[in-house]
């Protein structure tokens, strides 16, 4: 997936991947997207509520890799206004 840019917010546990990736997406231009790599298992289901509420945010993927026997949750996310 293509990306403009990327947010690394591993190690950080909930609230905070939320809280910096809401305001790295503020400081996006309007259509690009924001790479967001988070340790925090329960990101995954925190950006997908975020995405549904949020104005000015599309939720386009989520995966997990798992990088040297570490799980990592990233998320895609998409500044729409």
């Amino acid at each position: 997936m293509d990306f403009n840019q990327t947010l690394d917010v591993k190690g950080a546990k909930c609230p905070m991947p939320l809280v910096k990736s809401r305001k790295a997406v503020s400081e996006l231009p309007v259509g690009q997207v924001l790479k967001v790599v988070a340790t925090d298992r329960g990101s995954l289901a925190d950006f997908q509520g975020w995405a549904k509420t949020a104005k000015n945010v599309e939720l386009l993927a989520q995966e997990t890799v798992n990088e040297g026997g570490q799980d990592l949750y990233v998320h895609y996310l998409k500044r729409t206004a």
